[in-house]
């Protein structure tokens, strides 16, 4: 089987790109995929979660906004911020199930983010996901 966990870490990884760069050319994100990732199947799986995630970013932000409460979105870390994006676009349009969604999260923020991070996209996307049911 092949890990899709490196797929999530190459997908933040462009949406980090894409947060701090809005600007940047999807090509961009499409040459990093390319580059980090081994086969066709984990490249199409973080396409498909990039795609997801900025076609869905205006309700993904709503939605972590909601469930993140007295943070708002602008004011969190870059890292934290693509991180619950990615955990959202999942638990809320993907096919994986709800805890494995957040347990990859938490360990993205935990590679990727403060020492702080873990919990607190815990706490954000646990809350998401009581929402939905």
């Amino acid at each position: 089987m092949v890990k899709r966990s490196q797929a999530r870490d190459a997908a933040l990884q462009v949406l980090y790109q894409d947060d701090l760069n809005p600007r940047v050319s999807p090509s961009v994100g499409e040459s990093l995929l390319e580059e980090r990732l081994p086969s066709e199947e984990l490249r199409d799986f973080a396409r498909e979660l990039v795609a997801g995630v900025r076609r869905n970013r205006a309700e993904l932000d709503r939605r972590i906004a909601e469930s993140a409460a007295n943070w708002a979105l602008d004011r969190m870390a870059v890292t934290d911020r693509c991180v619950l994006r990615l955990g959202a676009y999942e638990i809320l349009f993907g096919d994986t199930p709800n805890t494995v969604a957040i347990d990859e999260a938490i360990e993205l923020a935990k590679r990727f983010g403060t020492a702080q991070s873990a919990n607190f996209v815990n706490g954000v996307l646990d809350r998401l996901m009581h929402s939905e049911e």
